[in-house]
């Protein structure tokens, strides 16, 4: 019977890879997985993490499963993170999931149930397994207009004119902080005018917040988040502990329906329930309990909260590099957006010609619409990189 299923499309990004690991260039860098590297190209455990591991080797007695939902303190603490105290807890309904990918299918599959006519605006561009999960799945997506290759920025007004076409039963998916892959972000005076819309249109918003403390820190970078959570009717939230605690292979997640009607809390706790039963029954905890650690013990959370913060400077740091590298050798401040973006990505404007130009002359690898990820650079590759962009002609 297998041999009527069609062969799939290959992942660009996972191609990506391999042609990086088998190009033998020595001053070859990796602008295209999106993962954090530090200066000398690694991924580092946490401190923090460390030593939470440590704690939980010497306290686990047994690796029975926990709840449907995940152990109740991984979510009361990333609640908290996330949403601090501008929504009530008894109105928020929460599920561990398997990473941030993992809440985000939950999230549609829970949007489905409650519409099976479903459709899910989504940012043109958005982070590649959005689209791949909603057409796998059969949902019905809609572009909105986000980011103007000229500016660099955010294009608000066609974004709204899009979003105008949103009704009730829709979801509106939206980025919580560091759009990716484009790392331009709406301002707060952007944000209360798209929260005025939802509420006039009665879409549904959906927030994938992955990269919190990754822009202007941990707080600045849930201020969108709780803004639609306390101002809307109901809502979706999709967080992802991969980047923010550095526990990609452990897939951490959490899925967060909010409804302002606190009475709503017991039917989406019993459908997130339901859902992760239908799905893989009871999720990951390793990743969760360490978390859990790190956010309940004052000590490992200031060690915590001081490493993500040096991640998130020196990715700004390299920002600026490249953005004044790029004025010094292109005589323009045309690049400059570089510096504004947030985040581990920007979108660099470059068409796929000057992609493949910076692969094949220069041993840059980015993905095919120029998506690059910060974090792969260090201050020794910023002039390089620079060099190689105004020598492609980007």
């Amino acid at each position: 019977m297998f041999e009527t299923i069609k062969e799939q499309p290959a992942d660009k990004i996972l191609m990506l890879m391999q042609a990086f690991r088998e190009d033998p260039r020595e001053d070859k860098i990796d602008l295209g997985v999106g993962v954090y590297k530090d200066a000398d190209g690694n991924t580092p455990i946490m401190r923090a993490i460390k030593a939470a591991e440590k704690q939980l080797w010497e306290d686990e007695q047994t690796k029975a499963y926990t709840g449907l939902a995940g152990d109740p303190g991984f979510a009361d603490v990333m609640v908290a993170l996330v949403l601090g105290d501008a929504v009530a807890r008894e109105n928020v309904a929460a599920a561990a999931t398997p990473g941030g990918t993992g809440a985000v299918r939950q999230a549609f599959d829970m949007a489905r149930m409650a519409n099976p006519n479903v459709r899910v605006f989504v940012s043109d561009p958005t982070w590649p397994n959005h689209l791949s999960i909603l057409k796998h799945m059969g949902i019905e997506t809609v572009m909105y207009r986000y980011f103007d290759n000229e500016s660099g920025g955010v294009n608000f007004d066609g974004m709204m004119a899009d979003l105008a076409q949103a009704g009730k039963g829709d979801i509106v998916l939206v980025h919580g902080c560091c759009h990716n892959p484009t790392g331009a972000n709406l301002n707060a005076t952007e944000w209360k005018a798209l929260i005025d819309l939802l509420n006039k249109t009665g879409a549904t918003p959906m927030i994938d917040l992955a990269y919190q403390g990754f822009g202007d820190g941990l707080d600045a970078d849930a201020q969108a988040v709780r803004m639609v959570a306390s101002s809307v009717p109901e809502c979706l939230i999709a967080a992802s502990c991969s980047k923010n605690f550095g526990i990609y292979r452990e897939r951490t997640g959490l899925l967060m329906a909010v409804a302002q009607d606190g009475g709503a809390k017991k039917l989406n706790q019993g459908t997130l329930n339901y859902l992760n039963r239908q799905n893989f029954s009871f999720p990951p905890d390793h990743g969760a309990r360490l978390v859990t650690y790190v956010l309940s013990d004052d000590a490992l959370k200031a060690e915590w909260q001081a490493e993500l913060e040096e991640m998130r400077t020196g990715m700004l740091a390299l920002r600026e590099q490249l953005a004044g590298e790029l004025q010094r050798l292109s005589g323009s401040d045309r690049f400059g957006f570089l510096a504004q973006h947030r985040g581990m990505f920007s979108r660099l404007g470059a068409t796929p010609e000057q992609v493949e130009t910076l692969r094949r002359d220069h041993g840059v690898y980015m993905v095919g619409d120029s998506r690059m990820n910060i974090a792969g650079l260090n201050a020794k590759t910023v002039p390089l990189l620079a060099e190689a962009i105004v020598k492609s002609g980007v």
